[in-house]
């Protein structure tokens, strides 16, 4: 867990509950005796969330049925990392501000990213999604929070297949871009990737059910997350001045080399690799730039 992660490794749920009564229903003991959540039960994640962000920033937030319910903690990591890379690694030259643009790929009806650089940063920051009920749901939850509405525009993206065209212009320029991209290739692949994993948790099997939810365009799209971002490494050699940088979450370890290739091929002058976990869960960061250091 990165060191400014407001959320830490754990959570204070006694203080948490109090404050958001709502919680309560969701708290259980773990073998060792300590509180916690089913983090399996995506109805408790919710809870939770909605908890923390309000705990933390004042933000109001919530899902529609169905949409993917992201780990606060690990989306902050990101934000915070993003932050890092921003910054050249000088602490004291993080950069803070509306007068930072970022721009988000895929939203999604969280609207997560956005909030949290929002709130943390004081970033601007373009969301898109193409998904319109997504897209409408994020809005909604921009509205409402009136302290960032101001920071966050939304625009849809009318091709799926695309990243940067449709919703940016020739004059746009953006500190960095951002994406959780599609994991699977297929929604029978995102329904086998919710067995695994209810499987290594010991968790009894659910009928077609996602362990966090998600709509098609969130969790599988045509060639899984490397097919994903081979298309936005592509699109970005076209517009190589849109951001300094390029970044995206990658999700499996076995997805870097032929990305890295496609990299060398687009001509990228830097990238890096930012390695991130959260409990089991392990990630990493890949960022590109076709700006020389």
């Amino acid at each position: 867990m990165h060191a400014r992660n407001r959320f830490g490794s754990g959570y204070d749920f006694p203080r948490l509950t109090a404050a958001h009564p709502a919680l309560a229903a969701f708290v259980v003991r773990s073998p060792r005796g300590e509180a916690t959540v089913d983090f399996a039960n995506p109805a408790a994640v919710l809870v939770l969330n909605q908890a923390l962000l309000k705990d933390a920033y004042g933000l109001q937030w919530s899902l529609p049925t169905g949409a993917l319910c992201p780990a606060i903690p690990g989306r902050l990591d990101y934000v915070h990392h993003l932050a890092d890379l921003l910054s050249g690694g000088d602490a004291d030259a993080i950069p803070h501000g509306a007068d930072v643009p970022i721009l988000d790929i895929g939203t999604g009806a969280s609207c997560i990213y956005p909030l949290l650089g929002a709130s943390e940063y004081g970033w601007s920051v373009l969301a898109t999604d193409s998904d319109q009920s997504s897209h409408r749901w994020a809005q909604q939850i921009v509205r409402i929070n009136r302290a960032v509405a101001a920071l966050i525009e939304g625009r849809h993206q009318p091709d799926p297949l695309a990243c940067f065209a449709n919703v940016t212009t020739a004059s746009d320029r953006f500190a960095a871009s951002m994406c959780n991209p599609p994991f699977h290739a297929s929604a029978e692949a995102a329904a086998a990737g919710s067995t695994r994993k209810r499987r290594n948790l010991k968790l009894a099997p659910t009928a077609a059910r996602l362990n966090f939810g998600g709509v098609p365009g969130e969790l599988w799209c045509a060639g899984g997350e490397v097919g994903f971002i081979e298309r936005m490494i592509a699109e970005s050699a076209t517009r190589p001045q849109l951001c300094f940088w390029f970044t995206t979450l990658v999700s499996k370890s076995a997805s870097l080399p032929p990305l890295k290739r496609a990299l060398t091929r687009a001509q990228a002058t830097q990238v890096r690799t930012v390695d991130m976990a959260q409990g089991q869960k392990q990630s990493r960061i890949l960022a590109w730039t076709f700006m020389r250091p």
